[in-house]
């Protein structure tokens, strides 16, 4: 029997009923590995010898009656994590060396788990990208169509999921690094609320492993299933315990509703400052229908909806801001002409990103108080409302382009072309204010490419859009082998 493409539940299910061994999925993990991942690149740091070693100990743990969440299940983890004996390289070639000595705070949580990782998956340069490619590793590409990309920044993550190379993975998401390659590869992911699970060891390899929350950014689960998210969610949430974890403790609540006829929901499918195109229009439909035959409460429109204009360029201004900071380009004097150069009424994202690159304290707190009413207007919607759909980008999965300077790059939506960046305006929704989103397939677009929308949900209760998620999987159904 082959295990590779069944779910986490489903092989726990096995493992616990004496039906297969974790050495048996293992071997069959790698053996698909080393069959299929030459034409994807998804695992660019294999862990075999190790992924063996630990197979063993588990099969010999539950031999002694022991029961973890993913005691024996093959894993796979994105190559920015710090995996003590294993290189950290976030893609840059001046640290193809760069070796940690201790697993990053998710690992430790993986492996008390009963977790097996096989290894590590393949990034974008500085995690700076909605591809995944870079001059250590070279190219992922989506598991649909080898010309096109598994999406960034944890697209080597989703490429591995929709290829069977294990079961679970966990990546992070700052400008939606783990919806996008789960939208481009057809798999699931869930952006936690911000805070949510505790990052430390999920740093650059010029940094130390401290335990720091940088705005914005977490880190979170992927799977080939809603119920497999919440799980591995389970696994990975909660504070850092050199930090709020000394007197915190997580308790999470529970979903809204377990009834699909339940749910109240909000759809949206335009963007006042880029368009939708068609395939990804008519998965938000798809999804929208699902709820409506289910007997979910659904509307279209909401005067309680935060300003999507000026939400998309709040979270500009946050995003590039934070990341100047810690990967500068250009020098300060060459951002400040450029900028003078822009006249007052270019109020563009291209724009907002350049002027962004210069901020100051000043403007960044200026900003992060209009993020402040933003939550609150966001509250306010969730006391209506139970979660928003809405597309992650708008597009599905496009043709490779590593044009080294990203800011000549575009992006074709239905033979019209937009700034590159632009198609992060869906995806900063969540993340700027920090609320979580799930990633779920909604279909495909008419050349047979992967489609998926986000749900979000309120602050804190990520239980909920992953029920809705569940819920829906059962209605549209969900992940499908590309071949």
């Amino acid at each position: 029997m082959e295990w590779s493409f069944r779910t986490a539940e489903e092989l726990a299910a096995a493992l616990c009923g004496g039906e297969v061994s974790s050495v048996e999925l293992t071997d069959e993990a790698i053996a698909r590995i080393e069959r299929d991942d030459k034409a994807v690149n998804a695992i660019c740091v294999p862990d075999f010898d190790r992924a063996r070693a630990a197979a063993h100990r588990a099969d010999q743990a539950r031999a002694r009656g022991e029961d973890r969440p993913l005691l024996g299940i093959p894993v796979t983890v994105k190559e920015s994590y710090n995996i003590a004996g294993l290189p950290t390289t976030w893609g840059m070639p001046p640290h193809r060396n760069h070796v940690p000595a201790e697993d990053a705070v998710q690992v430790s949580r993986l492996k008390a788990a009963g977790a097996v990782v096989l290894g590590k998956t393949n990034v974008p340069l500085g995690l700076q990208d909605i591809q995944s490619f870079n001059e250590i590793y070279g190219t992922t590409n989506n598991p649909w169509d080898h010309g096109r990309t598994s999406g960034g920044s944890s697209g080597g993550s989703a490429a591995a999921l929709a290829c069977g190379f294990g079961a679970l993975s966990i990546g992070s998401d700052l400008a939606g690094s783990l919806r996008t390659p789960a939208h481009f590869c057809g798999v699931y992911a869930h952006k936690p609320t911000l805070g949510l699970a505790a990052n430390r060891g999920m740093v650059p390899p010029s940094e130390p492993a401290l335990p720091v929350d940088p705005d914005l950014a977490v880190v979170g689960p992927m799977a080939r299933s809603a119920r497999d998210l919440a799980l591995l969610l389970d696994v990975m949430a909660g504070p850092d315990p050199l930090t709020f974890g000394v007197a915190h403790q997580l308790k999470l609540p529970p979903a809204r509703h377990e009834r699909l006829s339940d749910f109240r929901v909000l759809v949206l499918d335009e963007h006042p400052l880029i368009p939708t195109g068609a395939a990804v229009r008519e998965g938000v439909h798809r999804v929208a229908d699902a709820l409506v035959d289910g007997g979910a409460r659904v509307e279209r429109h909401s005067p309680l909806l935060p300003d999507l204009t000026e939400a998309a360029r709040l979270y500009t201004q946050l995003l590039i801001s934070g990341s100047v900071a810690r990967f500068p380009i250009e020098s300060p004097e060459q951002l400040r002409t450029r900028v003078a150069g822009l006249s007052a009424d270019d109020q563009s994202l291209d724009a907002t990103r350049l002027r962004a690159r210069v901020f100051s304290h000043h403007d960044w707190m200026a900003a992060n108080s209009r993020r402040e009413l933003h939550r609150h207007g966001w509250r306010q919607l969730f006391a209506e409302f139970d979660a928003v759909v809405c597309p992650i980008t708008p597009t599905p999965a496009f043709p490779h382009d590593h044009n080294p300077n990203p800011l000549e790059r575009r992006i074709d939506i239905d033979g019209v072309d937009y700034p590159y960046f632009d198609q992060l305006a869906w995806a900063g929704l969540a993340t700027m204010p920090g609320l979580p989103a799930t990633a779920i397939p909604a279909g495909r677009s008419p050349e047979g490419l992967p489609v998926g929308v986000q749900l979000i949900g309120p602050m804190f209760e990520d239980r909920t859009p992953l029920r809705l998620a569940e819920l829906l999987e059962q209605r549209i159904g969900g992940f499908r082998t590309p071949r």
